[in-house]
């Protein structure tokens, strides 16, 4: 219903006599990807938005993550059918200024919502915008990889400083020698992973290339220059790690999960996501020893994670209202501001204020692990890029059988930079 109909219809009943409030309510329809901890965190949040804002009320709708999610809204929103607001991942941005779908966020628009650029972390609203500055979408948070850990293992080695934090891992061959510790110490699989499928194998051969500083996409090339062989030595690296049965055999993202819970692994890299997890297991006694978990270490020439962010983003409708797209800024304005909620599924906030609060400083692991985000490292802008994209397709077709020994990694860099290189042409 629109907002003159809606206006009419609330007359209407005050007309005849029928209790109705002295407002006419605007309905927001909000499209999301969120499942699991996610899905519960964020629909408890629509609820509470609805519950304080009877003049505004979020018609919510979850769809399937993934490609099936952006295909859906580009396919919506070139017929004038999509929602007024949307998650949307930054590292699908690119792909998204492409086919236009999004509408751009302006300072006015800020504003209505009680928000500036300044209000969230560099990283983020570089991700956020398009290549002149122009702000596309607005972070909600930042979501890395990080490194879980089995505390109760490494007490009393050199591994693990006074207040139980990992130390002493500045080079690949502190982290070789941890885990040869841990094969030799019962863990049969002292690092474990995503290994099969393009997810976990594609965050962790990121974040190594990006530490010695290297680019996946330079001006349109894929690995051009020294690039390429950043990426072999990445590859070689996990390779390494892998032959020395370090990490496991192409384990499944679940079956990674488990290697941890199980005391089969010392570590356990991962999306900051899986933190409810552990933190419900510990809780509920399952867990079978202390974790925690920090950023991911500085193994080559400098600081770099993987990263990515949940973002709100408008799509791009001509013919949305001024109404609406004011109850859209109130909306996100008022979702920055109760990211509190949000950081309990492990999330760091894009939100400066809920990240600098009191209330976050007592959330742990997530306030020791927030100084990642200095270092955030966002997926190439391209739209081969991104959440379930081309690269990871390229992932498991080259990278992960380097990483099983099926091939070497000078000629899976190869292969991947050609199939890259062939979508971009």
């Amino acid at each position: 219903m629109t907002w003159n109909l809606k206006v009419l219809a609330a007359s209407a009943a005050m007309a005849v006599g029928v209790a109705s409030p002295g407002w006419a309510q605007v309905e927001v329809e909000w499209w999301d990807f969120l499942g699991g901890g996610d899905g519960v965190r964020m629909k408890a949040l629509i609820e509470q938005f609805n519950n304080e804002h009877p003049d505004i009320q979020i018609n919510a709708t979850t769809l399937d993550w993934g490609q099936t999610f952006y295909t859906k809204v580009r396919t919506a929103v070139s017929v004038g059918e999509g929602p007024d607001v949307m998650t949307y991942h930054l590292s699908r941005l690119p792909l998204a200024l492409e086919e236009g779908v999004l509408s751009p966020v302006t300072d006015e628009d800020m504003a209505a919502a009680g928000l500036s650029s300044s209000d969230f972390f560099d990283p983020a609203i570089a991700a956020a915008s398009d290549q002149s500055g122009q702000l596309m979408a607005i972070p909600f948070d930042i979501h890395a990889i990080i490194t879980y850990y089995n505390r109760s293992a490494l007490e009393g080695t050199k591994w693990l400083d006074a207040d139980g934090n990992l130390t002493n891992l500045n080079s690949v061959e502190d982290m070789t020698a941890l885990l040869t510790w841990a094969k030799e110490n019962g863990f049969s699989d002292p690092l474990s992973y995503q290994s099969e499928g393009g997810g976990g194998t594609w965050r962790i051969f990121y974040t190594l290339l990006r530490q010695q500083g290297g680019e996946m996409i330079t001006d349109g090339e894929v690995l051009a220059g020294d690039n390429f062989d950043k990426a072999v030595r990445a590859i070689q690296i996990m390779a390494d790690w892998r032959a020395a049965g370090l990490t496991p055999e192409q384990a499944s993202y679940p079956a990674s999960v488990a290697l941890f819970v199980g005391g089969k692994s010392v570590l356990h890299i991962n999306g900051v996501w899986e933190v409810p997890t552990f933190s419900d297991q510990s809780d509920a006694g399952t867990l079978g020893f202390e974790w925690f978990a920090n950023e991911v270490p500085q193994l080559l020439d400098q600081p770099a994670t993987w990263a990515d962010s949940h973002s709100f983003a408008i799509p791009n409708d001509p013919d949305m209202s001024a109404e609406t797209r004011a109850a859209v800024m109130t909306v996100i304005g008022w979702m920055e501001q109760h990211s509190l909620a949000w950081a309990g599924a492990g999330h760091i906030p894009a939100y400066r204020p809920t990240v600098e609060s009191a209330d976050y400083a007592q959330m742990q692991p997530n306030a020791t692990y927030a100084s990642l985000v200095a270092s955030a490292a966002f997926d190439p802008r391209s739209k081969v890029a991104g959440v379930a994209s081309p690269i990871y397709d390229a992932v498991n077709n080259m990278i992960a059988p380097a990483v099983s020994g099926f091939m070497g990694a000078e000629d899976a860099a190869a292969a991947m930079k050609d199939q890259l290189q062939a979508l971009l042409n």
